[in-house]
Order: structure tokens, then sequence, then C-alpha cells
């Protein structure tokens, strides 16, 4: 979340997860109305009802004159500017309640059309206010840094807004003037279309297609259903359910090409106005991120492989193969061993796990299960996958998810309530302008819950079977965060990387590169897995890519959160401390520097080097397990 205020209502959604954890076809037929409330979020306490939101909608609308009429006067006092900051921000915190509740309202059916209006109201009314604010910064910055200084210095109400001035300053060479950054705040409708594209294809209208799994049943492979399906254990179906998604995707390459090239063009066009080198360095500069942490998490991932490609043998292995293909990726690793849990039983984990963080932190959990925080089943329509949106300052976070009743799912559950308890402890701590934390840090929260999960279950389990199945677990964990997000973000640098050199961003020309990158971290030429051509169309799955420059952040999040969890488990009350300071501080400081007062340096090698240590490790326990085995 950007320190800049003319953005911030435009990006309330804490997080969303890396996978798309939802329950099979049949399971998706389950109607809404059919499903208990405890088990539906209770959108009342953001709004009574949708006229109660129009009404709040409305006077949002009316009170935005409000803002424009400090322009020409923010240099004229102390209190004069501070009014007029205190009058921006009150104005974007019942904007962002506004942005929430239909969000949270349209996900629940993607299909319904009101709650999708809605949503297009609410994004032309946030264009509306950030061009009714574009002329602050630039008015900001003709104030001479000595006189803002005094401004502050002299006026307690500036004080909660010192780091968003000083910010200013920072960005002070990419900032247009008055008339054009009112151009770009009202290109803010426009910018968002292939994103929206994209959502309203991918989830409501794409004809996805069906397929016959060997015991007969047919099952349509939507979103939901691809994410279970793809990891069943007979392994023709397996093939024939991802080969089939895959293909079908592909069939309209060209349109997601085009909604691709959209956005990365969008991208370009904001880079180049704002007289960025690239695209890269104006989306890090926002959070004040040097760009070598993508490059060096990218480089330090490279030469990481083998440690990735020892997993994947071992997987070979395991599932007793003689050629792991990328189908073989989603399957248990250990067949007979069947975790599932109820709701309930999943709370009680997540509860117990989390307890070394202190009754504070388990009493808020207990709420938000207790207090309909979390809307837990899928249903017809309902939006993949699963996040976290604290964007109401003022009532609670929310939680979407998709539950299967397994291993991953409960972990899915632990994950989004990082981001919640990130949310709320900012939210109760900080003040509305520093209570937004940036997206670097976003990811943190919810892996270190995933980590102190497997701790809690690991020291529960001493059946062999089911602590490969656990520890195997971390190892998806380590592919799918850490492995898969930096894959991503290495195809995503060199897509903008093609648009920015003039080179065309095609259907054809995404499928090429996604496979060229794909088949190196997999080691397909070594014969580690093989990566069939269909896999070329996987890009076009993954939502993520819409979120500019996002998905790095997943790794470097994960490598943080590791070395975190590590100093906490191990009992460190310091280092506990440390974390709870952490997820209570909302944005007050750029996410570099949050971090390294919790202890760890991005800056460096070290956070990726000790997951890898971590990796090898558990591939060592499991080795160890399986030398003790009985030969067959």
């Amino acid at each position: 979340m950007r320190t800049n205020i003319r953005v911030r209502h435009l990006g309330i959604v804490a997080a969303a997860a890396a996978a798309a954890l939802t329950l099979p076809a049949a399971a998706q037929e389950r109607d809404r109305a059919q499903v208990a409330d405890r088990y539906k979020w209770n959108l009342t306490e953001i709004y009574p009802s949708a006229d109660a939101w129009r009404a709040a909608k409305e006077r949002v609308q009316k009170e935005l004159p409000k803002i424009g009429a400090f322009k020409g006067k923010l240099s004229s006092s102390p209190a004069t500017l501070a009014e007029a900051l205190d009058t921006l921000y009150a104005i974007d915190k019942e904007l962002s309640r506004a942005f929430v509740y239909v969000g949270l309202l349209a996900d629940q059916d993607t299909r319904e059309s009101g709650p999708q209006g809605m949503r297009e109201e609410m994004v032309q009314l946030g264009a509306a206010f950030s061009a009714e604010s574009s002329y602050i910064e630039p008015e900001i910055l003709k104030v001479p840094k000595a006189t803002l200084e005094k401004f502050i210095a002299s006026e307690p109400r500036l004080k909660v807004h010192r780091f968003y001035l000083e910010d200013i300053a920072r960005r002070a060479t990419h900032t247009l003037s008055d008339s054009e950054e009112r151009i770009l705040a009202a290109a803010g409708p426009l910018a968002g279309a292939p994103s929206n594209v994209y959502n309203i294809l991918s989830n409501a209208d794409f004809p996805y297609p069906s397929v016959t799994l060997s015991d007969g049943k047919t099952a349509k492979l939507d979103a939901a259903a691809f994410s279970v399906l793809r990891g069943l254990p007979n392994r023709a179906d397996r093939q024939k359910v991802m080969s089939s998604f895959f293909q079908s995707l592909g069939s309209f390459s060209r349109t997601f090409g085009t909604t691709m090239n959209g956005d990365v063009q969008k991208v370009l066009f904001f880079a180049k106005a704002r007289k960025y080198p690239s695209s890269l360095e104006m989306v890090l500069d926002s959070p004040n991120i040097p760009t070598t942490v993508y490059t060096r998490l990218i480089d330090g991932v490279n030469r990481s492989l083998p440690s990735f490609h020892r997993y994947l043998k071992l997987r070979k292995r395991m599932m007793g193969l003689d050629e792991l293909h990328y189908y073989d990726l989603y399957a248990p690793l250990v067949g007979s061993v069947d975790l599932s849990y109820t709701p309930e039983e999943a709370q009680k984990h997540v509860l117990a796990a989390l307890a070394p963080l202190g009754t504070e932190y388990t009493s808020v959990l207990q709420r938000a299960f207790n207090e309909r925080w979390v809307d837990l089943f899928p249903n017809p329509g309902k939006r993949s996958g699963a996040y976290s949106n604290g964007g109401a300052y003022d009532v609670h976070p929310y939680v979407l998810m998709n539950y299967n009743g397994k291993y991953d799912d409960m972990s899915t559950i632990a994950h989004e309530l990082g981001h919640s308890m990130h949310s709320y402890f900012s939210n109760k701590t900080q003040p509305y302008p520093l209570a937004g934390y940036p997206t670097f840090v976003a990811e943190v929260a919810s892996t270190f819950n995933e980590s102190l999960l497997i701790d809690h279950m690991l020291k529960t389990i001493k059946d062999d079977d089911t602590r490969l199945t656990v520890l195997g677990n971390y190892l998806e964990g380590i592919k799918g965060t850490v492995f898969r997000q930096t894959q991503f973000a290495e195809f995503e640098l060199k897509m903008h990387e093609m648009a920015q050199k003039g080179q065309p961003v095609t259907g054809d020309a995404l499928a090429k590169l996604y496979m060229e990158i794909t088949k190196r971290y997999y080691g397909h030429d070594q014969g580690v897995s093989i990566v069939d051509d269909y896999i070329a169309h996987e890009w076009s799955y993954v939502p993520h890519f819409y979120r500019d420059f996002y998905v790095f952040q997943y790794a470097t999040s994960f490598t943080a959160s590791s070395a975190l969890a590590a100093k906490v488990k191990s009992g460190d009350e310091g280092a506990k401390k440390r974390y709870l300071a952490f997820i209570s501080s909302g944005g007050s400081k750029y996410p570099i520097d949050l971090l390294k007062e919790a202890g760890v340096d991005m800056t460096t090698d070290e956070p990726l080097d000790l997951t890898m240590k971590e990796m090898n490790r558990v591939m060592d326990e499991m080795e160890a397990i399986l030398a003790r085995r009985p030969r067959k």
C-alpha cells in the first residue's frame, strides 16, 4: 500500500493467497442460501444494507469539493495544511469503507450484475477523488523545505502526516504539474479495464471444459475445480485435467494476450509519464524498495535451483515414478494419508499453533471465527481463491475462503488470518493515515502463521507417513511461494521489458517466454521434471500479473517470515515483541525499515540463504524417514 494517498483507496485489499485452494466442482454447486450463516461473513457491520452504502457513497461524493477548497492555500499556514490533509484522509477513510463493501459483495457472486455495477460506481468515485486531490502533492512541493519543517514543528496535527510529507519530497522528480496529475488521476478507470475484463472473463464468462474421470464422473474444470482436481491420485486423471484446462485457456490465447498487453502498456504509460527509466523502477519507488531487492531475489533463486531440483527428485522417488511430469506436482506425496479437517478442527489447530503470540492475538483470532469475519465455503459464481481485506478501518478485516477441508485449506485459513491480524493490529494502533501497511510486507504475517502451524502440527505427529505429509507440505509451500512466485516474477519482469523495447506482447509471445522460463526452473532439459507443451498457457491462469510487480513479494515475504518465525519458535521473547510491534506498525515507515526493526535485512541474501538451509534440513529428515523404511 503506497504512502501516496491519491491511490490508497484503490489498494485496500491486504493480500490474496498465492494459491486458489477451493472445493471441487461437485461442492461448488452448494447454493449460498444453504450455507449456515456462521460460515458467511456479515457485511452489515460495514453497512446495514445496500441502501445505507448508497447513502454513504453519496455523502462522500458531496464531500469531495471540500478537498479542492484548499487549492492554492496549502502554504498559507500550518493550520491550513493540517486542515487540508485531515479533510483528505477523512474522506479517503469513508471512500475505502465503501470500496470494501462493494468489493466483498461483488465477490460473493461475480455473476450478479448489481454489485458489479456498484463496484464500477466506486471506481468512478475513486477517480473523482484522485482528480480532486491531484493538486496537493505538486503544491506541497512548491513549499520550501525549511518552511515545511517549521510547519510540522509548530502544528501538532501535522505530526501524523510527517511521513507522507517527507515521502512527497523524496518523490519530487516524479511528481508532475497540477494539470498533468489531474489527467493521470482521471485515467484511473481506464487503467483498471484490463484487470476488470480478465476478472469477469476468467470467473464468470469463460467456457471452462468438462472431463470424464476414471470413475466415470464428469467434472467441469472451472478455476476452483482445477485447483483440486489437478492433485487427484489417479495419474491419468490429473494429466487429463491439466492438459484440458490449459489447452482450453490456450484457445483464448489471443484474448488473454490482449488483456495482459493492455495492463503492461498501462504501467509503461504511467512510468513514462512520471519520468521513470522503467516500469519496475516506478512501481518499486512508491514503497522505496531498491530494484536490486527484486533482481537479487531472481538471481538468488536461480542459484538455488539445485535445491529445488533436489525436492523434485525427492517427489519423483516418493511417488515411485520413472519420469516426473508437471502434472505430477500437485498430487499427494504420501497417497495413503488423507489429512482432512472440519472447520472446527481447523480453528482448534490454528488457535493452538498461534498461541506463542500471546492471548491478545489469539483472542482476536477467536473473534474472527465467532463474529463472522470469514466467508468460508464456495458457492456458484464466488470469486476463486482466498484473500483478506482490512480496508474498512473502523470495522474489522474480512476473509474470503473456498474451504475444501484439506491441510492446505487449514493452512490457507492461518495464512489469511495472518493478513487479518496485521490489518487489525495496525488499524488499532496507528491513526488512519499510517495504518495501511506496504505491499512488500503484506505476506510476512501470513506466511509467518503458516510456519507456526506446521511447527505445531509436527509436534503432535509421530507417524512417519503423516509426518512426511506435513514436511512435504512445507516443501510445497517453498515450491509455491519462493520458487514458483519468483518464476512468475522473472516472467513478469521480462514481459514488461518486452513492452519497453517495443516488442509485441501477444499471447503467443508470452506463451513462448513462459515456457522457456518454466523449463529452466523445473529442470526440463536435465530430465528433472518434464514440462509438457500445454504448460505454455499457464501464465493466463495467474490473476496476480494484473497486480503489477506484486508476486515477487510472496517470495521475499516468505523468506523474511522464515527468519522471524525461527526466532519466535525458539522462545525468544524479544523476537515475539518485535514481531508484534511489526504487525502493529502499519505504514509508519518504509517496508525495508519495518523489517529491519523486526530483525531481518531484505537487502541481503541472508533471508533466502536461511530459507534454503531450512529447506535442505527438511529434505534431510524426509530422506532419513524413507531410509529406515523396509525395502519393498
